[in-house]
């Protein structure tokens, strides 16, 4: 998350400016001297540790994603006791935490210490997932608990470096090869609404539904484990953060992109969460509304990976500039929300604009990133301090659905 990008002088030329610190010295553990033909741009080790990374998307934040599948059970049959918004904020933490815990483990990465966070990281989600599927019905404390808070915390540990990594391996193809590995986050939101749905809906029930999923996750999440692999040496010192954000904070344009991610984030987990919920609610019928979020996810897997090709013609920048006001405008439109059409063309419109915008978020803050070795540190201070979703509170118990879509549109 493949085929190589066309061959693209402007694009080389803005990536190789962005690196500009990488001229020999001779010296193998300097990372941040490292010649422009010393990335593979290929081969088993590069192509492996992409599909890892992938893999690691597709059960990380691609089953966040599909969180809109549990908002729904939760509502209606599971957390009957609980508000709309107390049980997005299930959702809203386990999304905060996947983007802030990056702070720490993006440092990991730079340290030498990827498989150590990769290894923890996976065998925590495992574990919290299959404690999600020992909660009781209304036992809200101990589904916030276990997928709020601990599935939250496991992810975000997977999260950076699985993206950051690829940065090893590639430099004239980065911006499509970390569009690629975010995909997987879509093809997630695909599969996942579609097993959950009929897995805690059907037969199984809800705790063997859980078991299910988190069966499936354990085993892709050892295959990514056994797949990925560094390249580049650790650091011979720990990367100051202290040194990193004051540089940072004298970057107008590192400065301007964490902004725009934070209030980017702040609505973007809105059609996710409640789209599903919102069509069941609107009479649209349980079938349609179980995938309604395989449409928004099929909208944004495409989105994803053709904004890594057009990136390579229009530039990074201005690729977000033009799929996030566009996916504010479709925001805006879930006031209408009436029809399975209206259900239909909202999300793989919305799907497309803002996955093709989240996929350009970490190429954007390596593009920016002037030392190669900054690339973790630099991706979990963005990610730390993106927005949290919290629609689900301007939502109330009333169902007013026009005001999380003015708000998550106007951000």
């Amino acid at each position: 998350m493949s085929t190589p990008l066309p061959s693209d002088k402007t694009a080389t030329q803005a990536f190789k400016s962005a690196l500009q610190p990488i001229k020999s010295t001779g010296d193998p553990g300097d990372a941040n001297h490292l010649d422009a033909q010393d990335f593979p741009e290929g081969g088993f080790t590069a192509w492996g540790t992409a599909l890892g990374a992938f893999l690691i998307q597709f059960c990380g934040f691609g089953y966040t994603s599909a969180y809109g599948v549990y908002e729904d059970f939760y509502t209606q049959t599971y957390l009957t006791n609980s508000t709309p918004s107390a049980i997005a904020w299930i959702g809203s933490v386990n999304a905060f935490l996947i983007l802030s815990v990056g702070l720490i483990s993006g440092r990991m990465l730079d340290r030498g210490a990827f498989y150590h966070v990769m290894k923890i990281g996976c065998l925590l989600q495992c574990f919290f997932l299959f404690m999600l599927s020992l909660a009781k019905p209304n036992g809200y404390y101990q589904i916030f608990l276990s997928q709020g808070i601990g599935s939250g915390f496991a992810i975000g540990l997977t999260n950076v470096p699985s993206l950051a990594v690829v940065s090893h391996h590639f430099q004239r193809r980065r911006a499509f090869m970390m569009a690629f590995v975010v995909a997987g986050a879509s093809m997630g939101a695909i599969l996942h609404p579609i097993m959950l749905n009929n897995l805690i809906n059907g037969r199984l029930g809800f705790a063997n539904g859980v078991r299910a999923s988190a069966g499936l996750i354990s085993g892709l999440l050892f295959i990514a484990y056994l797949l990925m692999r560094t390249r580049l040496p650790p650091q011979p010192k720990a990367v100051s953060y202290t040194r990193v954000l004051q540089n940072s904070l004298r970057d107008p344009a590192y400065v301007c992109a964490c902004l725009g991610m934070a209030a980017f984030e702040v609505g973007f987990f809105s059609e996710s969460f409640f789209l599903q919920l919102d069509s069941s609610l609107h009479g649209l019928g349980q079938t349609f509304s179980f995938y309604s979020l395989t449409i928004l996810s099929a909208g944004s897997f495409i989105g994803r990976l053709t904004a890594g090709i057009i990136s390579a013609y229009v530039g990074i920048p201005n690729t977000i500039i033009g799929y996030s006001s566009i996916s504010s405008i479709v925001l805006f439109t879930m006031i209408g929300l009436r029809s399975v059409a209206s259900v239909a063309l909202i999300g793989i419109s919305y799907g497309y604009f803002a996955g093709g915008c989240i996929a350009m978020m970490a190429p954007l803050i390596s593009y920016l990133t002037p030392e190669i070795s900054d690339i973790g540190v630099r991706m979990g201070i963005a990610f730390a301090i993106s927005g949290a979703p919290i629609c689900g509170a301007v939502l109330t118990s009333h169902y007013i659905w026009w005001k999380p879509a003015v708000f998550a549109g106007v951000n």
